[in-house]
């Protein structure tokens, strides 16, 4: 058992806990406030002057399977031998020893989404998993949870011969969402004779077991991807969602979630000359759920926080801006019952600060991971 005593705690819930504790037994927390009776032979650790958090989440990365600094043969996020290859699963790709890793447990980060690239117009399975770990079968939170998409320049320009329009993106999606319905019937009926490991997972989607979770910079890309996802009555989350300040009102009255990001990137394509911070704002005005991302190694890991800090900068809240990296961050991945605040019967996800994370000078002091340190400085 332990204790971090004597700590500002953010909750991530919106509460703020001067001189408070966490008390952890296992790989559980038991107990968080500011009156909270430590037993005698709990270890205890005195964060008198440091911040102690829930740990960060990123919903979307490619950590281990686009490794950094390896090259071609770190590349395992993209299975560009067909436009559509919803039979594949981002867990069977993931490197856990790839750096990024030990760049997010160094930063704070406890929780990833690792997902397929967006080269495919159906792009696979992503899951989401601790930062900590030596196997990534044992690293696991939810598996699947999620079915890949893209639309817009990505999958135009790699399957150019198959889909050459935005039209043909958006067709092909139909197309293959209507034969896994076909799919789902016939084996509903027992009139199924062969067996499509695509099909068979695309079926969750059609469930509402998981999510969409769809790549869209452009505004009109966005409204595409909700279009379909209504017409399915299929859930969706809106990765990225660039442009997403010029259709706020619309995002936010299709109910859907928001990934925003990586807004550090630099304005390399087309379907980012509009990028910037303003988005979080307007997307905000509007009560959109936001998360904000880094799209590792687009952007970092380790500059998550970065990201976060400017867009306060910029005029996100900074209740917002924390949420969506914490609690916000965990209901779009649909592991809010385990991860994403500081409260009791959570997982022991946690990080302490030297100073408030979106200080500059801030510096994590120890990160833990399901009651483990997984960082210490």
């Amino acid at each position: 058992m332990k204790a971090y005593t004597n700590a500002t705690l953010l909750d991530g819930l919106g509460n703020t806990i001067k001189n408070g504790t966490v008390l952890i037994d296992s790989e559980k927390i038991i107990a968080v406030g500011e009156h909270i009776t430590v037993p005698g032979d709990a270890e205890t650790i005195d964060c008198e002057g440091k911040f102690v958090t829930p740990g960060i989440i990123d919903v979307h990365t490619h950590l281990g399977v686009h490794e950094a600094g390896v090259g071609a043969e770190g590349r395992d996020f993209n299975e560009t031998s067909s436009a559509v290859t919803p039979h594949i699963r981002a867990l069977d790709g993931i490197n856990p020893r790839e750096r990024g890793f030990q760049d997010a447990r160094e930063c704070g980060v406890t929780t990833v989404q690792v997902m397929p690239g967006s080269a495919n117009v159906i792009g696979g399975e992503m899951v989401v998993l601790k930062t900590a770990g030596h196997a990534i079968d044992d690293m696991l939170i939810r598996n699947p949870s999620g079915m890949k998409g893209a639309f817009g320049e990505n999958p135009k320009r790699i399957h150019g011969q198959k889909v050459v329009t935005r039209m043909g993106v958006a067709g092909l999606f139909r197309e293959t969402l209507i034969k896994a319905e076909d799919y789902k019937r016939k084996k509903d009926n027992g009139e199924l004779k062969d067996r499509d490991l695509g099909m068979e997972q695309l079926i969750p989607v059609l469930e509402k077991k998981i999510p969409l979770r769809t790549h869209a910079h452009r505004a009109d890309d966005i409204l595409t991807a909700i279009r379909i996802a209504k017409e399915f009555d299929v859930d969706l989350t809106i990765e990225h969602c660039t442009e997403g300040h010029l259709i706020a009102k619309e995002v936010a009255e299709s109910g859907y979630q928001v990934s925003v990001g990586p807004t550090m990137s630099t304005r390399s394509k087309v379907e980012l000359a509009d990028k910037g911070y303003h988005t979080l704002v307007e997307l905000e005005k509007y009560d959109v759920p936001i998360s904000i991302t880094t799209d590792h190694p687009v952007i970092g890991i380790e500059y998550l926080l970065t990201q976060v800090t400017t867009a306060v900068k910029a005029g996100l809240s900074e209740e917002t801006a924390f949420r969506a990296i914490t609690s916000q961050a965990a209901r779009h991945l649909g592991v809010e019952d385990r991860v994403g605040s500081l409260e009791e019967g959570k997982d022991a996800d946690l990080v302490v600060w030297t100073k408030h994370p979106f200080d500059a000078y801030a510096e994590v002091v120890e990160t833990v991971v399901n009651g483990q340190t997984a960082f210490s400085k």
